[in-house]
């Protein structure tokens, strides 16, 4: 029998103990996401659908045999170089598995060279830009669980050609997202042999989109399609208010803005603007009792009594997904090391989860795990609530 010196037995105890430790250590997730600027409430409405997932899992027994998780929350402000400073420290934030992202595609787009460098897994489940899965890092540890520029331009064009409107005109926000929706706006059009009326650009933060307006209801445009964040879209719905009733261009909107923010920046008149936003999710009247449950949870957390109060419902049921769609990975990874999680991503089996039934949400070619078959259009109703619009 092979003998081992003391200090080598003292080294293995001490090994087996830091195993055990680590076997009790919490698994971190991140959420890196606008948490103050103007889209900050869409920010909370994703870290609180991730926490509903993570109240569930913990209550459940953890994962791993037992290991719990846990949320780290940093505030990049939607800026990319901000997240770019930010990104080294949660890259190496102990038994950090993967990411959220926030609203906002350009952080995470402006970064995918060191989300690859680093095996950094992200998953979006509210940043829309085509860039953030669309691209030719190989392997690929970007995923989405939300809707993306090219679906949603295709499924804005149709809903707006099917109710009569063929002169479609485009303000977009002066971003890389921007452009992303500019790009699938137009593509979308072209297949059907037309072309957007105008396109204009409005800055960020900008107060008053008046001269983007006016220049889109000089082309004749009988629509106007809207893809902005809630400051730059509530500038265009305040001078569209402007407008008498039956002046008021019918807006269809990117799903960018339906955080709270854009109800708060918008003022009490939304009800008065035929104005449709795509969704994918909704908890009011929903008659499934998964999202009862979570409903049920939300309020217990969060002190709220009625579905209305559930803010940024999309955005909290698809971080709600999200989150449980990275837990079961790790499940069948065994494990915490990314590039195992990664693998079990695509290979994960059917999950019935809020906003879908997955089957499943990811595979080797397909990082998307929505499809426009999952999309809705909403409307704002007098209180200013999102609300799913009739056909």
């Amino acid at each position: 029998m092979k003998r081992l010196l003391p200090g080598v037995i003292g080294l293995a105890l001490l090994c087996c103990g830091v195993a055990a430790a680590r076997d009790k250590d919490p698994i971190v997730l991140g959420l890196h996401a606008d948490m103050s600027s103007g889209s900050a409430l869409a920010g909370e409405a994703l870290r609180r659908g991730a926490l509903l997932a993570i109240s569930e899992i913990n209550e459940q027994g953890g994962l791993l045999g037992g290991r719990k998780l846990e949320l780290v929350v940093r505030d990049h402000h939607g800026v990319p170089a901000r997240a770019t400073e930010q990104l080294p420290e949660l890259a190496s934030t102990p038994h950090l598995v993967a990411l959220l992202t926030g609203l906002h595609g350009p952080p995470v787009v402006q970064n995918l060279r060191y989300i690859h460098e680093h095996q950094l897994i992200v998953v979006s489940p509210w940043a829309a830009t085509t860039g953030v899965v669309h691209h030719d890092w190989s392997p690929s540890y970007t995923f989405r669980v939300s809707v993306n520029d090219s679906q949603m331009a295709e499924y804005l064009v149709a809903q707006a050609l099917a109710r009569g409107h063929k002169r479609l005109g485009l303000i977009a926000e002066k971003t890389g997202w921007g452009r992303s929706n500019d790009k699938a706006i137009t593509e979308a059009l072209a297949r059907r042999h037309l072309a957007p009326v105008s396109v204009q650009w409005i800055n960020w933060a900008d107060a008053d989109g008046e001269e983007q307006l006016a220049a889109v209801e000089r082309s004749g445009a009988e629509a106007l399609l809207l893809a902005a964040n809630a400051p730059e879209s509530a500038a265009v719905v305040k001078a569209l208010m402007r407008r008498p009733a039956d002046k008021r261009l019918p807006i269809y909107a990117h799903g960018g803005i339906s955080g709270p923010d854009f109800v708060r920046q918008s003022g009490a008149l939304l009800a008065q603007v035929d104005l449709r936003v795509v969704q994918t999710f909704s908890f009011i009247g929903n008659p499934g009792a998964r999202a009862k449950a979570v409903a049920a949870k939300y309020h217990a957390l969060f002190g709220t009594r009625s579905e209305e109060e559930i803010f940024g419902p999309a955005g909290t049921a698809q971080a709600y997904d999200a989150v449980w769609l990275i837990a079961l990975a790790i499940q069948k990874a065994k494990s915490t090391e990314r590039a195992r999680v990664r693998e079990a991503l695509e290979r994960l089996g059917p999950y019935e989860g809020l906003v879908r039934t997955y089957q499943p949400a990811f595979t080797p070619a397909r990082h998307e795990a929505l499809s426009p078959s999952d999309y809705k259009l909403a409307t704002f109703n007098p209180r200013g609530v999102l609300v799913l619009a009739h056909p």
